[in-house]
């Protein structure tokens, strides 16, 4: 997956698209990551212990992987990824837009 937890992306199709946010989770066997945000859904819940009093409650739903893309580190529009060698023999992920590297 071209998407790792933290990474800050972009919504480029469905209801949610243009959002911009951080991923909170990636699930690679679903091939679907969670985004900050962004896919709120209302679930009805039973009262608990951290919620006595139960009700509905937003939260996000997870949303697949290729309606994602990650934002440029520079100019803050989707660019797609790339990876790079380092002379140190590190392997980075680069925007493919700017060049820079990405976090």
């Amino acid at each position: 997956m071209h998407v790792k937890k933290d990474d800050n992306v972009i919504v480029i199709t469905g209801k949610d698209k243009g959002k911009k946010g951080r991923v909170i989770a990636a699930y690679p066997r679903q091939n679907r990551v969670l985004i900050e945000g962004v896919n709120m859904v209302k679930k009805h819940t039973r009262p608990s212990q951290q919620n006595p009093q139960g009700g509905i409650v937003e939260q996000e739903a997870a949303i697949h992987v290729s309606n994602v893309m990650h934002v440029d580190p520079k100019s803050g529009k989707p660019t797609r990824v790339g990876y790079k060698v380092l002379e140190n023999g590190n392997k980075v992920r680069i925007a493919k837009k700017s060049g820079e590297v990405i976090n």
